[in-house]
């Protein structure tokens, strides 16, 4: 079980939100301002922080920065109807470690938790980083962008998702119930092929090679 503070001031997305992640097993606590957000961050007593920018009292992006000027690497994601590119980098190169504009599913809410989640505990979290290189990609973790030798690569939200996953284990092999799990977080059909084709996605973008398929097990990025 997870401790997850929800700092949002709108009440009726705040219970929604808490409710959710109840359901998913979570502790939650909630904090509809600004100022009593940063306490509670800095207290140390959560594991992750699902913030809102256009917050009373103190602003998302100051309570962000505080965080992180204090030393505080708790995995923060960034949920507000601010959706600009602008937002967006700031956000990210402010230390956010996800970002989702309102409206949003919940579905994909939760599985971008769980993911930050499981890398915070499994010590691959992605605090103090600022990007990922294997087999000739980059992805910078702030800006959220992919590079291939200079150029820019335009990924979707999931599909940088994959990415990072592929990335953070290069060259081991990743089953597709693994994928689904890191990047969906939801109990698909076994018999879906959604991890085929958004692998098929990357491949178009990074290149054939890239990704192997291992017959009977699943995929690798080659480094």
């Amino acid at each position: 079980m997870a401790r997850i503070l929800i700092v949002e001031d709108e009440t009726r997305i705040a219970s929604f939100l808490a409710k959710g992640l109840g359901a998913d097993g979570h502790a939650t606590t909630i904090a509809d301002n600004g100022v009593d957000g940063l306490d509670h961050a800095l207290s140390g007593d959560f594991d992750l922080m699902v913030l809102d920018i256009g917050l009373p009292r103190l602003d998302g992006f100051d309570v962000l920065d505080q965080l992180r000027s204090q030393g505080s690497r708790m995995p923060v994601i960034v949920l507000t109807a601010r959706d600009s590119v602008t937002d967006t980098v700031s956000a990210l190169e402010g230390g956010a470690d996800d970002y989702m504009p309102k409206p949003f599913r919940f579905a994909e809410l939760l599985a971008r938790v769980k993911l930050r989640l499981r890398q915070s505990q499994n010590g691959d979290g992605l605090a103090g980083r600022d990007a990922l290189e294997a087999g000739g990609v980059r992805l910078d973790l702030r800006t959220r962008r992919a590079t291939i030798g200079g150029k820019e690569i335009d990924l979707s939200a999931r599909e940088f998702t994959l990415a990072e996953i592929f990335m953070l284990n290069a060259g081991q092999v990743l089953s597709r119930e693994q994928l689904l799990d890191h990047v969906w977080g939801l109990d698909f059909d076994p018999g879906s092929n959604v991890v085929d084709v958004y692998v098929g996605y990357l491949r178009r973008k990074f290149g054939s090679e890239t990704i192997t398929t291992v017959r009977g097990m699943g995929y690798r990025f080659n480094a």
